[in-house]
């Protein structure tokens, strides 16, 4: 049993060869748009369909093993869900980086009774590369 396999069992999904090729073209890119990821996953599966692809990234996403990025003027993109992180969003190029990030002072609301179901925080500039 691989990797994938154990993440999916482990999110109550059943490992079937296309949820873990998407798993591992997910890994591959980090943070991918849905067009990308389906032109990536046709090259493993020619007849898999839009709405195939779309039903088990429902699936994974309500099991909480992929988590939505969502980015300002730009496509929802899609990764594996980590620890705790924020992301930088590069204003020239388009990459979203994974950036270590304290949130401490977040988990504090829950401690005044705040229930806290997500967060995301994403950064915007411009990267070193674009600099």
């Amino acid at each position: 049993m691989n990797n994938f396999d154990m993440m999916l069992r482990e999110h109550n999904l059943k490992a079937t060869k296309q949820r873990i090729g998407i798993l591992s073209i997910m890994q591959d890119y980090g943070h991918i748009k849905i067009d990308d990821l389906y032109t990536q996953i046709k090259n493993l599966f020619p007849s898999i369909s839009l709405a195939t692809l779309y039903k088990n990234m429902h699936m994974m996403l309500e099991n909480k093993l992929l988590t939505e990025v969502s980015v300002k003027n730009s496509k929802t993109l899609y990764e594996i869900t980590k620890d705790s992180h924020a992301h930088m969003h590069c204003e020239n190029c388009g990459e979203v980086y994974d950036v270590d990030f304290d949130f401490s002072k977040v988990e504090d609301l829950e401690k005044d009774g705040f229930v806290l179901k997500d967060t995301q925080v994403i950064f915007s500039g411009i990267c070193k590369n674009c600099k």
